[in-house]
């Protein structure tokens, strides 16, 4: 069993801790934690029986904790999981990973040189429906890929206040891209590959205390197909990724219904079981430390993510086509 330190006990926070606490099977469980606000945690460590730090580095020195979970703001994750690793635990980080390639890079070689397992939180790859997606492509069914269409969108700005960490335009640049658009740039990569240069439209069109609310990307392919996607952080929630072929083309509609149409056929839908995707990532997480497979994201692809932000910033600041490097 892989004892955890919860590091951000707010909605994402609890919703991690939720997803394994007290589950048979899991391999991993939260016996302390750390947060901002912990007056306001109080009552829910006690329930879910961990022990509430005053601070990180008390979590990192807690001698029980060999794991922290890191659901914190998003530049903090660079120095946490450099510090950490230092201290000889392994890391699970929410996306997005950090804000730069720099420290991604550094935060990379942090965990190599402690030989501490190193965990990033792109939930969508455990999804059934994506590893159907993948094989189709692999194995040629699609035909040559040409086109990635995505969606990733939902109401979360309404719900930002001035003031707060998210409603921070240096914590969440790009409107939804921290919160959800960088799900869809992994998913991208995962699915098809690296990317090459973006080009973004991102604006404030309801959301004008806070955040940018319309985000667009325009993007190619180290493989020559073309993308585009946008993440809008005050519409309903939506959830699209499409792979288009030469010889047929692949739409996942939210997690599960997943529609395939080829040249000679009509469309058809397949639908795939509800899968907790929390906890699925936090099982693959405890799983790598304890000598298993090795978590399904290579590093590699962390930092490559982390490199298309970073690049979708400077082609937004600059309105001209950034290539990812």
């Amino acid at each position: 069993m892989l004892d955890c330190a919860i590091i951000g006990m707010g909605a994402w926070g609890r919703k991690l801790v939720d997803s394994v606490q007290g589950l048979n099977g899991a391999g991993i469980r939260f016996v302390a934690g750390a947060t901002g606000t912990p007056a306001k945690a109080a009552d829910y460590a006690a329930g879910k029986g961990i022990a509430l730090h005053p601070g990180f580095e008390d979590a990192l020195a807690d001698p029980r904790v060999r794991a922290v979970a890191l659901a914190t703001p998003h530049a903090q994750h660079a120095a946490q999981v450099i510090a950490a690793a230092r201290a000889g635990k392994h890391v699970f980080v929410e996306k997005p990973f950090t804000l730069s390639k720099r420290d991604a890079e550094a935060a990379v070689a942090a965990c190599r040189e402690a030989g501490v397992v190193l965990a990033l939180g792109h939930n969508r790859r455990f999804l059934p429906a994506v590893a159907e997606m993948k094989r189709l492509l692999a194995e040629g069914a699609l035909g040559t890929l040409l086109h990635v269409e995505g969606q990733f969108s939902g109401p979360g700005g309404y719900a930002y206040q001035p003031g707060a960490w998210r409603a921070d335009r240096a914590e969440s640049p790009l409107g939804g891209m921290g919160g959800m658009g960088i799900h869809m740039v992994d998913m991208i990569i995962h699915l098809a590959g690296r990317f090459a240069d973006v080009r973004v439209v991102s604006k404030a069109q309801v959301l004008h205390d806070t955040i940018d609310d319309t985000t667009a990307i325009l993007a190619t392919l180290e493989g020559g197909a073309t993308v585009t996607f946008a993440t809008l952080a005050a519409a309903p929630r939506l959830w699209r990724v499409a792979l288009f072929g030469s010889k047929g083309w692949a739409a996942l509609h939210g997690h599960e219904h997943l529609t395939v149409a080829t040249l000679e056929g009509e469309p058809q839908t397949r639908a795939f079981d509800p899968v907790d995707i929390e906890r699925a990532e936090l099982e693959a997480f405890a799983a790598a430390v304890a000598g298993g497979p090795a978590y399904p994201l290579p590093p590699g692809e962390a930092i490559h993510g982390v490199s298309v932000f970073e690049a979708m910033r400077w082609a937004a600041s600059s309105g001209s086509v950034c290539r990812v490097p």
